[in-house]
């Protein structure tokens, strides 16, 4: 789950976070909410070469997120440029979603 990589990975649990986590983006230690937002540079190397060994080594395997991160726009832009199967989130959050699968569909398509 993307929450417990980014838990692991910066130190602090989501719990926790919220405690301070206003003061980091405040300062500029934090771009963004890792909670909310999939943090690309090193959360987001770990999870491409995970999708990556994955289907390397099972190409039938689906792996996807879920939770916040899987309604943010953002995130869905990079889940969809990682090769991510799906996303997964709170039946209020779909429309979101799927207007922003739907952006990254065309916007990756003109990159390519």
């Amino acid at each position: 789950m993307i929450y417990f990589l980014h838990q692991m990975s910066l130190g602090f649990s989501r719990d926790d976070a919220s405690k301070f986590i206003g003061l980091y983006l405040d300062l500029g230690i934090l771009d963004e909410d890792p909670f909310v937002s999939i943090e690309q540079d090193g959360i987001g190397q770990l999870m491409e070469m995970t999708v990556k060994g994955g289907h390397e080594g099972n190409k039938d395997i689906e792996i996807g997120i879920c939770g916040e991160q899987g309604s943010e726009p953002k995130s869905i832009d990079f889940c969809y440029r990682i090769s991510l199967d799906y996303v997964s989130c709170s039946p209020l959050r779909v429309p979101v979603a799927r207007f922003a699968v739907t952006h990254a569909v065309i916007n990756n398509s003109a990159r390519k």
